[in-house]
């Protein structure tokens, strides 16, 4: 059997394998990339509209991106960080739309105001807080802050509508804040990377085979399950963009990065109303606070959504425990994931979170009528027969060996490479696509160094994203030169 020779292999028909082909392909057109996908058609796993929240993860209305400290202050770090990186994101989407390599932007992108919603004496001390540290950066400068009912009832009206008028409340809003779907986005780039030279996407084919050969070039067999033909590849570098899948493949590739690495599957629902009279009354995302022991991307939210063209809300999302590590995966990729080296992190793991555990498990025996009374908190007038339920993507939290040689759970998103730079697999959750553009900057600026550092690689990669090489979250000027740029292209001013 012949083998397919390429230069790039992409593993995953995701929004992540699809930002770096796009990427790639601006940087070096002569590159030969080949994608594959284990289902017959791309962006249908996490990547897919009704799978992930479609909040343009920014840092502007996620409360978890700035937790309280012990002494009572914010941690605004983390969220300056996710801020800047999706302000590349939109940099990079807005060259592509420019450039006609993206349809309008509308079709995938749309402006929805970002706004955080509090009760009780401490949440909105916490929220005044936040909006002080934060408001007091270049990055979040737009941010308004709001106790007055006045204000609610414009911001959000669906939310305070019948209130408990004792209750003590407060929000903050960001009006430039977007609705992305990223399912509608990953499919138009692979539409585009179709129509160019030496790109083949090869669908319905999973991966069955993955090693190292000894002149560094990697083999990947893939078998399409539709026809049975056996595929052998043979690329110089294979990225692992597959969701949940790219954790069982990384062991495959059984490169000593991969040692010590597990995953902890989440999964997810949500409520969603499309009623037309309901839909127009609320135009915004409203993320309030995560319930004690709930994972990070369990925190509630009340939110407006573009999918595939048609308005809807969504609430939750709901979580739950699950074995499986992709939505249409086995039962048994948990226990098919257990290694000798990630044995231990994943027992300590289990044992120091029986907490998350608990909520997890609780979460899944819920009634709808329990789910509804938890949207009350955010829609008092919310009706059970308005609302049904909605089953969202998989996702898999990294569980990563610690220095004392148990685990740690980690809930953000991680990039492992091969120390030749012939591999990089990408683990974890949220922010997750929003990043998107960021995460593969690093890829490539790990795996390629030498043409990453050319002055040809350079200026591509400039115009593709112009702050690349500076910092937003230190640069003001830069920050506004290239906001103003991408408000306008991306229509969200």
């Amino acid at each position: 059997m012949a083998v397919r020779q390429a230069d790039v292999v992409l593993v995953g028909g995701g929004v992540m394998s699809a930002t770096l082909g796009m990427m790639l392909r601006q940087l070096d057109p002569s590159l030969d990339i080949v994608m594959v996908e284990r289902l017959d058609h791309v962006a249908h796993e996490s990547t897919d509209g009704w799978n992930n929240a479609g909040t343009g993860h920014a840092g502007y209305c996620e409360l978890n991106y700035t937790p309280e400290t012990d002494d009572g202050d914010v941690a605004i770090e983390r969220a300056l960080k996710i801020n800047a990186s999706f302000e590349v994101s939109l940099q990079f989407w807005s060259h592509l739309v420019e450039q006609g390599m993206l349809p309008e932007p509308k079709s995938f992108i749309n402006r929805t105001p970002h706004q955080s919603f509090v009760w009780g004496e401490d949440g909105v001390k916490f929220l005044k807080r936040r909006h002080e540290k934060l408001s007091a950066h270049h990055l979040f400068r737009e941010m308004e802050y709001t106790k007055s009912p006045r204000d609610l009832e414009e911001w959000m009206p669906l939310v305070v509508n019948n209130r408990d008028p004792m209750q003590k409340v407060a929000a903050t809003r960001i009006k430039h804040g977007s609705d992305v779907d990223f399912g509608s986005l990953t499919r138009s780039m692979v539409e585009f990377l179709e129509t160019t030279p030496n790109f083949e996407l090869m669908l319905s084919s999973p991966v069955h085979y993955l090693a190292k050969r000894d002149n560094g070039r990697w083999k990947v067999r893939v078998k399409n399950q539709k026809t049975g033909e056996l595929t052998k590849l043979e690329a110089g570098f294979v990225f692992l963009g597959a969701g949940g899948g790219a954790l069982p493949m990384l062991q495959k590739s059984n490169i000593d990065e991969s040692k010590g690495y597990g995953g902890f599957p989440v999964s997810g629902q949500w409520l969603v109303c499309q009623k037309p009279e309901i839909v127009q009354q609320h135009y915004s995302k409203v993320y309030g606070k995560a319930p004690i022991g709930a994972p990070p991307m369990s925190v509630p939210h009340l939110d407006t959504r573009i999918i595939n063209g048609e308005p809807a809300l969504l609430f939750g999302p709901f979580a739950g425990f699950t074995t499986r590590f992709l939505k249409q995966g086995s039962v048994f990729d948990l226990f098919g994931s257990v290694r000798s080296a990630n044995l231990r992190p994943m027992l300590s793991v289990s044992r120091t979170n029986m907490d998350l555990t608990r909520y997890l498990i609780g979460e899944v025996f819920q009634s709808h009528s329990d789910r509804v009374a938890s949207l009350r908190n955010y829609f008092p007038d919310a009706r059970e027969e308005d609302w049904r339920l909605q089953d969202a993507g998989q996702r898999v939290q990294i569980i990563k060996k610690s220095p004392e040689g148990g685990g740690k759970l980690e809930f953000g998103t991680e990039i492992v490479a091969a120390k030749d730079g012939t591999l990089a697999a990408l683990l974890g959750a949220s922010p997750g696509a929003s990043t998107a553009v960021q995460a593969m900057i690093d890829v490539i600026q790990r795996c390629f160094p030498e043409r990453m550092e050319s002055s040809e690689w350079q200026e591509r990669m400039k115009v593709m994203v112009p702050s690349y090489g500076q910092s937003l979250v230190d640069d003001e000027q830069l920050l506004k030169k290239v906001r103003e740029r991408t408000l306008s292209t991306l229509k969200l001013s």
